[in-house]
């Protein structure tokens, strides 16, 4: 099986998994103990949140250690409004959000606060300008994801952290999968708070982090938690986040090369695709705001889970959107935010590259896909022909 699907989860890196094996053997202390035993699981905590802070370009007192990206979502949300600069319940957010978002504001939207939805333009980018729009005195959160996982369309991060500044909203944004595939630093300071999770990065699953702006005055939504100061509960996962700290810093030092490579191996698979090119729809921006690794993308008349599992029974793992969101039936939000009918939502599916991903295994795939769609068309006519003699 080659697999396609690396915008949903990556393999732990071979290094990434020796140290979490180390760091659980040699330094399984509790790092909240007082001991020594407890000390040197303490000292290597505090070592990778001053490396990972480094990475980003960070306060390490602003960097708190969770359970994955949906933990940091929810946490960061309810920390900010915990600390909100002004009195109000209104929230805006994207139609495309993360389901962990979209859990954490249906239930804020039953206690009272009202949130507004924004959709996609066609090419999969928040409309700033109906984003002012939306703004209203009582506004006091946005949340915005930088990548869509979806079709890995990216947001302009800086021109909707300034309006927010302009009108003292708290502003938030699921980083999980723009963190080791384009450079972040430069987004950091148009924000209040991102999430990331390490899976994403080559990474163990059951880790990742959230950076809540300096200066915020959040409060614990969960009273007398002690753990990363009272952000949550739970024992810290020290190992894991010792391999998170080691796949980050090799996958940051690669983006520039990891970003080439995926340009070269998306033109490479649409190049591939020119015979069926008629029957196929694109969902993506312009190559100044898109991640080349993620392809979102329906064949005309085709259901995508159909495809998905054509695909699977020649031996190529691709998806049919977030991984989170799976065991819904409802089309992916990404095609909903752009408006399209549910006829042709249902033909979505995506393909996501990794860092391993040759040019082989991409034109092998897109042949396939080739293949596919040839035997549907000449099945679809020859059952036409019988229908039309009948």
């Amino acid at each position: 099986m080659i697999y396609f699907d690396f915008a949903a989860t990556t393999p732990l890196d071979p290094e990434a998994a020796e140290v979490y094996v180390k760091a659980a053997t040699d330094f399984f202390g509790n790092s909240s103990s007082l001991h020594d035993v407890g000390s040197q699981a303490t000292t290597l905590l505090e070592h990778c949140r001053a490396e990972l802070a480094s990475l980003l370009g960070i306060d390490p007192t602003s960097l708190y250690f969770t359970s994955g990206g949906s933990e940091g979502n929810f946490l960061a949300i309810e920390a900010l409004l915990s600390a909100k600069e002004k009195a109000g319940k209104h929230i805006i957010a994207g139609i495309a959000e993360h389901s962990s978002i979209y859990g954490v504001l249906n239930r804020l939207e039953k206690e009272g606060f009202e949130i507004t939805w924004l959709p996609f333009t066609s090419d999969g980018i928040i409309d700033l300008d109906q984003l002012l729009r939306a703004i209203r005195p009582d506004t006091v959160l946005l949340c915005i994801q930088h990548v869509n996982s979806e079709i890995g369309t990216i947001q302009p991060i800086e021109e909707i952290g300034r309006a927010c500044r302009e009108h003292k909203i708290l502003f938030h944004s699921d980083f999980v999968q723009s963190f080791g595939k384009i450079e972040i630093r430069q987004f950091i300071p148009f924000l209040t708070s991102f999430s990331f999770s390490g899976h994403k990065i080559y990474g163990p699953k059951g880790v990742g982090g959230v950076y809540i702006q300096p200066g915020v005055a959040w409060h614990s939504f969960f009273p007398g938690t002690s753990h990363e100061k009272g952000l949550r509960p739970g024992t810290i996962n020290v190992p894991g986040i010792a391999a998170m700290a080691t796949a980050a810093q090799k996958i940051v030092q690669s983006i520039p090369e990891n970003f080439l490579k995926f340009q070269q191996l998306r033109e490479q698979f649409f190049k591939t695709l020119e015979p069926i090119k008629d029957h196929i729809v694109v969902y993506q921006a312009s190559e100044n705001s898109q991640l080349p690794h993620i392809i979102g993308m329906r064949i005309i008349g085709i259901e995508g889970q159909w495809m998905m599992l054509e695909c699977n029974r020649l031996g190529y793992a691709i998806s049919t959107g977030s991984a989170c969101s799976m065991g819904l039936q409802a089309p992916s939000k990404a095609v909903q935010a752009l408006g399209v009918g549910n006829d042709a939502a249902k033909g979505f599916f995506r393909i996501s590259f990794g860092q391993h991903t040759t040019t082989d295994e991409v034109v092998r795939l897109a042949s396939g896909i080739v293949r596919i769609v040839e035997e549907f068309t000449k099945s679809t006519i020859k059952k036409k022909q019988e229908v039309m003699l009948e």
